[in-house]
This record gives structure tokens, sequence and C-alpha cells, in this order.
């Protein structure tokens, strides 16, 4: 297929010779493999001798935003939208409201073992390959959710569909890493959050309204439907981005000896337990938001997606607040202090959710503080993450993906684990991980003055 004119305007800078970049003399020779490597060094010594840690404006092809955004889209879709329908879905399988909650578990650990997979994967192939496999993947997955008859063929075509369906997540950072220079990829994120931050404000609305319309199966064929478009469109608009570099350091090292190099760099692991600790406060909200606003609080399945819409509304806001800050102070900064305000908005909550002050509304405002705290962690986690090892983008990602869902899938089980009909375990597992998240960035990645990376 034919590049697409929205290629990164580096790449013709990359194109001008390997062996020029080395500035070598004209005797000398070196072959395609040393000359990527040379241009891959080459470029980051220019970044960083231009980085000083603050975040620099973009101007991506709209078209790309939104398609990025759908890629991205994909895991709170299928579970936002699946929420407002988990009672309706365990009384027509004849399963208890803990075994429900299971599934959006079983989800979890899928996208968690998936993006261990797709990353490298596209460091390797290349970025389309595992992506339009996934997508494919996805929507035979999803068309099977549609037809299961039984809790337990849900929960194996659950993390069948997350396997297939978090390729998107995990190469649309991957990709906005390949086409954008370091200090853009903050802006770029913060605009794919206002694309992927729809899913769960609409996600739920429209699941309520399609239960209430053509019931719960009807969820699912509407996945499909999306799944199906947005593999049509990335098959036709989008191009490979993964650079020579990435694939000559892909095919120099087995996926495990990949994985054990991020290990080894306690600054990347920093940044990646941080979003891992930070992502799993969120998604043991999810996982046990319909049981206490449905179940606990009474709320009708009509009206959840609003409850759960307005914390996103939050997350949003917080990530485009998040991007100008970004540009007068460094991301680290910013990252290091909406950890100890989400922290204190998990102690306020676990209050709350113990002495019973203010019901419902004793919950949901400490919650909407925690969400959009997590605007500000998750995309400067990412970013600080993506930048330390820039050849292993795509592995990195899956790591990062990987750990946020591992963690939520673990702690939103030990949330269902200890259900007793109140707010109390989830507030208390919030309040652990927050803590760990705190724990982590501090002890590994530490805030650095900004001279480079």
């Amino acid at each position: 297929m034919a590049r697409s004119h929205i290629a990164s305007r580096t790449e013709p800078q990359a194109r001008r010779g390997h062996c020029a970049v080395a500035k070598k003399p004209p005797s000398a020779t070196c072959s395609p493999v040393t000359g990527a490597l040379l241009i891959a060094v080459s470029s980051e010594v220019q970044a960083d001798a231009v980085d000083d840690g603050l975040a620099r404006a973009a101007k991506p092809p709209l078209g790309l935003i939104l398609l990025l955004g759908a890629l991205t889209a994909f895991g709170p879709l299928s579970i936002d939208m699946y929420l407002p329908a988990l009672p309706a879905i365990g009384k027509s399988l004849h399963a208890t409201p803990a075994a429900m909650q299971q599934t959006v578990a079983a989800f979890f650990i899928g996208m968690a073992a998936g993006q261990l997979f797709h990353g490298p994967l596209s460091d390797r192939l290349g970025r389309r390959p595992p992506l339009l496999v996934g997508l494919i993947t996805y929507v035979l997955a999803t068309a099977g959710c549609a037809l299961a008859q039984s809790e337990q063929i849900l929960i194996v075509l659950r993390i069948a569909q997350a396997l297939a369906g978090c390729a998107g997540m995990v190469i649309a950072r991957a990709i906005v890493r390949d086409r954008f220079a370091y200090n853009e990829v903050l802006h770029i994120f913060s605009l794919l959050s206002l694309v992927m931050g729809l899913a769960p404000i609409l996600a739920p609305l429209l699941g309520g309204w399609v239960l209430a319309v053509g019931g719960w199966r009807w969820i699912f064929w509407f996945e499909v439907i999306f799944g199906a478009v947005v593999a049509v469109a990335a098959f036709f608009l989008l191009p490979e981005s993964r650079s020579e570099a990435t694939a000559v350091q892909a095919r120099s090292e087995s996926p495990l000896r990949s994985y054990l190099a991020l290990f080894r760099q306690p600054r990347l692991m920093g940044f990646v337990l941080t979003g891992a600790f930070s992502g799993a406060a969120l998604f043991t909200y999810v996982a046990a938001s319909p049981d206490i606003l449905i179940g606990v609080f009474d709320v009708p399945p009509s009206q959840f997606g609003l409850f759960f819409g307005a914390n996103a509304v939050g997350l949003i806001g917080a990530t485009q607040i998040n991007a100008r800050l970004a540009r007068r102070i460094p991301f680290e900064v910013i990252l290091s202090w909406a950890n100890l305000v989400v922290l204190g908005g998990g102690v306020l909550l676990a209050i709350d959710a113990v002495t019973g002050f203010g019901g419902l509304w004793g919950v949901m405002v400490p919650m909407f503080l925690i969400m959009a705290s997590f605007g500000f962690n998750q995309s400067n986690a990412t970013v600080g993450a993506l930048g330390v090892d820039p050849l292993r983008s795509g592995t990195i990602s899956s790591l990062f993906g990987a750990a946020s869902f591992g963690a939520g899938a673990a702690a939103a089980g030990v949330a269902g684990a200890f259900r007793d009909g109140t707010a109390r375990p989830m507030a208390f597992v919030i309040v652990v991980v927050l803590g760990c998240a705190v724990v982590s960035l501090r002890t590994l990645a530490p805030v650095r003055k900004m001279n480079g990376r």
C-alpha cells in the first residue's frame, strides 16, 4: 500500500542517507543495519539537545487523530457499554452478581495478556499486520459473545475479545511515538483523549439505550459493527510507521530479551508501575460501579451512564489542562504532585465509605477527583515511559498496557472477592493501589532537572 500523505515529517530527514548521519569520510561504508541504528542514535541526540522536559504543540491531521482515537477506544467501549447490562446478563444466564463482576475481571486479564504480545510483534513485523489481525479477531470474538448461552462461555469469549481488541490500544501508542517528536507526544495524547474520552461518556448511555430497546445481546452486535468499521478504515487509511531502526533492534533480540532489557531500567519501571497502580484504581471502580451504583444506591440502569459519564468528563478536562500545563511545567513535576492529590482523594473515599458520610455523593465526589487526577497521572506516566527507550516503543507500550490491565484485573478481583454490599472493599483497594503508585514514582522515577530527557 502506498504511504499516506500524513507520514511523519521527520522521515524525509532519515532518508537522506545512513552514512551521512554518522558523518563518516567519503571512503567509509556502512551496512543498512549500522546505518539504521546510526539514524536512531543521531535522532535521539538531536532530540536530547532541545528537550527541556516541556511539551510542544503538534498539528496532526484530523483523520489520523480520529482513527487512532477509535483504536484506543476499543477497551473503554468494550467495558463501559457492557456495564449497564451486567444485572440483565446475570439474570438471563442465571449467574450471580459476583460472577458477573468476574466477567469484567476476565476482560482485564485478557487485555493484560494480549498486550504483552502485540507490542513486540509490531516492533518486529510492523504496526499494520498485528493490528489488522487483532481487529478481525475482535469482530469474531464479539459475535461469539452476542451468541453466548452461559456465563462460562461468555467469560472465555470476553477474554478472547480482550486479547484481540487490545492490539489497537498498544499499537496506537506505538504509532504516536513513531510519528511525532518526543516533546509532541503529550499533546497528541491529549488530543486522543478527546476522542477516546467520549467512549466512557457515551458507551454506558448507549449501552443502557440498546439494553432497553433490544436486549443485552445487541450491545455486542453494536461492538461487532464498530470493530468492522475501524478495521476497514485502518486497512485503507493507516500506513506503516515503524522505523527501520526499530525493526533492526527488534530482530536483533527475542521478545523475552526485550522485556528483560526494560525490566533492568529502574526509571522506566517507575513510570510503568505508576501507570499500572493508577490504572488499577480506575479499573477497580469500573468493575465495582454497576453493583455499587445500581445495587447499593438503587441508581436506575438508564441513569447509570450519567454518573459514569460525569467522571469521564473530569478525566477529559484534566487531560486537556495537563497538556497546557506541560508546556510550562515539566511533566515529571506534574505527575509527582498529581500522584499525591489522587492519593488524598482515595483517603477521602475510604473515610466516606466507612462512615457512610454523604451516601451516594460521599462516594461519587471523591471518585470524581480520583478520575480527574487519572488524566494527569496516566498521560504523563505514558510519556515518561515511552521516552526512556524509543527503539523499543512497541514493547514499552505492551508492558505499560499489560501492567495497567494486569494490576486492574487483580485489584478488581480482590474488591469483588470481598464484596459486602457496601463501597468499602472498592475504597480500601483504591487507597492501597494509589499508595503504591506514589511509592513507585518517588523511589524509581524521582523528578530530575531537565537538561535533557
